[in-house]
């Protein structure tokens, strides 16, 4: 006995079946060769046809539709972070995640090769950028996302309005801006080649960020497994930019820029894949731009089967739906009306008047088609779902007496996980968004290398929230997440050749000790209507003169005695700051005087400078 073949068993395949047989009846109906059927085959051909055109109707909630076989998720890995999940990771150990030691060599690397390159034609001297320069940029580019100003200069003016101690105790200005200049994330002998391919199927437009995109792109694969629930939208990266990689988006707040194609997790928006559109591809599909980014973004390692993803309607038709279901995805989006394969039927459509909450469908073999009239016409198609499963929703109303009630109304459950499950990409868009870190340039591909930042720091925060719920721990805001790691970066990165801001001590976020009962009273009588002690009005300039008070008082302390939550393994680095002797860090300060001074075995610069300034003898 011979097997049957599976396709005749996919519903798909008979509805198929049933409908190819009318346009060929009517053909042979003209045919003079044609035979008069006889009167037993007459009658099959209307029940056909009565059932054909029962099938293609629109339906109403009253008619049952049957439920389709539910995905069995699958993922190849466990779910959510891919890391050793009984340790405890800190802030700068998760970012360093996606810039690891190899990301920033090879921005060290292009940007020293670039500086080189451009202090030839100008003429001009490049000091090379070590890794520790690097990590002090990203430091300060990361700070300036949390207390952004006009432009760049100003985190290091000294007035009474611009008085940021913190940019130049990391790097000074002159230093940053000139990273900033020769930042370079490809290879300018790779660039030069690529210049010669332009207008040949070979160039690559993406060339200036391809080395830094790869390692960012494959870190968050790496590192994250998705939930089931995925969706796919696009990102816009505000540019100015006279390239041809701008796009112009009109439903989009950000409406000129770089567009991105992004597959984010609905649950936590944790950006699992994405690519900058770089125009019209050499070797399309022939199935629409749409389709093609589904289908790059869902290439990914490890993923699975059983998803269910969730699209608008640039992306939905019955082609990618039907394609997606071959590879054990499941999916569901809006739709419109004109795309290939939407049902033409205006058969038992809604009427004239249609009350809200009324619901139409049509089943087509695995594609169901929900109309859903709320204030407007809301139209979906899905692989998942039925077309009714007795959900209601809230809605305001009229009553006849023009007063406003809240009544209840039938939705479609595709709407309600739509609603749900949609929102990963404008979650991702959202943290981003809060402290973003792009700001003007003359360069396109820096613009990109800022929103690569933002998108590896939103990342390392999601993986930290997701690692606090696994140890219930509480959970951090996005804000404190990137305080600390800035501060970590501080402590990793460059000493400046030069001290801080005076006043660095006066703005300090951490308590200060009691004043000292040793401290002896001012000696000029101008100042006796000083403020009392303890304000931070009452402390005294940093400035580089010794005090008019020797003597007593002057004790060491540390900076961590007044901060809580410290690591015991942290408590000898926490707080550092640049000694006003030998410029390094150090994470000692006199009680007294308010300056941070080194005081080890090996560098004794608190006696030093005390000494230095007839302070003690």
């Amino acid at each position: 006995m011979g097997a049957e073949s599976p396709e005749k068993e996919d519903p798909l395949w008979i509805y198929t079946q049933k409908n190819s047989s009318s346009p060929s009846a009517r053909k042979t109906l003209s045919s003079p060769c044609r035979k008069t059927p006889s009167r037993k085959q007459q009658p099959d051909r209307q029940a056909n046809k009565d059932e054909a055109d029962e099938e293609d109707q629109w339906r109403s909630i009253d008619e049952e539709d049957m439920e389709p076989p539910q995905p069995h998720f699958r993922p190849e890995r466990d779910v959510g972070p891919q890391l050793n999940r009984t340790a405890n990771y800190t802030p700068l150990e998760l970012f360093q995640l996606f810039f690891s030691t190899t990301v920033i060599d090879t921005l060290v690397k292009n940007t020293n090769a670039y500086g080189e390159k451009k202090s030839q034609e100008q003429k001009e001297r490049h000091v090379p950028v070590t890794a520790a320069d690097m990590y002090s940029f990203i430091c300060i580019v990361l700070y300036m996302g949390i207390a952004p100003l006009k432009t760049l200069r100003d985190f290091w003016r000294g007035s009474r309005l611009f008085n940021l101690p913190f940019p130049a105790s990391v790097m000074p200005s002159r230093r940053f801006l000139a990273i900033s200049r020769s930042l370079h994330m490809s290879d300018p002998a790779v660039e030069a080649a690529n210049d010669q391919k332009k207008g040949t199927p070979g160039y690559d437009r993406l060339c200036k960020i391809k080395p830094l995109y790869e390692q960012i792109l494959e870190a968050c694969h790496t590192f994250y497994h998705p939930h089931q629930h995925i969706s796919i939208d696009e990102r816009m990266v505000a540019s100015k930019a006279r390239i041809k990689l701008k796009q112009y988006i009109r439903n989009k707040p950000t409406k000129w820029g770089f567009k991105l194609f992004v597959l984010a997790d609905s649950t936590c928006g944790y950006t699992l894949n994405f690519f900058v559109y770089g125009g019209r591809e050499c070797e399309p599909t022939g199935k629409g731009l749409s389709y093609d980014a589904v289908m790059k973004l869902l290439n990914i390692p490890f993923l699975g089967k059983g998803y269910k993803l969730y699209v608008d309607n640039f992306y939905t038709s019955p082609t990618l739906f039907l394609d997606l279901l071959k590879r054990k995805i499941w999916a569901c989006g809006t739709v419109r009306s004109n795309v290939a394969g939407y049902p033409k039927t205006k058969k038992n459509n809604r009427p004239e008047k249609t009350p809200r909450g009324t619901i139409r469908w049509i089943r087509k073999g695995q594609l169901l088609f929900v109309k859903w009239f709320d204030t407007r016409e809301v139209m979906m198609c899905s692989t998942i779902h039925k077309a009714y499963s007795s959900d209601m929703a809230n809605r305001k109303v009229k009553n006849p007496d023009g007063q406003w009630t809240v009544k209840q109304v039938p939705i479609p459950s595709c709407i309600r996980d739509y609603n749900q499950y949609m929102g990963g990409v404008d979650l991702s868009d959202a943290l981003i968004g809060y402290y973003n870190v792009i700001h003007k340039t003359r360069k396109w591909y820096k613009t990109l290398f800022y929103h690569l930042v933002d998108i590896a720091t939103v990342n390392a925060f999601i993986l930290y929230k997701e690692m606090c719920k696994m140890h219930k721990q509480p959970l951090v805001t996005q804000k404190n997440f990137r305080e600390e790691l800035i501060l970590s970066l501080a402590e990793i990165g460059s000493t400046p050749r030069r001290s801080a801001p005076q006043n660095f001590m006066s703005a300090s976020p951490f308590k200060r000790p009691p004043a000292s009962p040793f401290k002896v009273p001012p000696a000029s009588p101008s100042n006796a209507t000083s403020p009392p002690p303890g304000s931070p009005s009452s402390v005294p300039p940093l400035s580089t003169e010794a005090p008019p008070a020797p003597g007593l008082g002057h004790l060491p302390a540390y900076f961590v005695e007044q901060m809580s939550n410290v690591a015991s393994r942290d408590r000898a680095t926490a707080g550092r700051r640049t000694c006003v002797v030998c410029k390094r860090k150090s994470p000692v300060y006199c009680s007294t005087c308010q300056k941070t001074l080194c005081f080890t075995s090996l560098r004794n610069c608190y006696s030093e400078w005390h000494r230095s300034n007839n302070i003690c003898v």
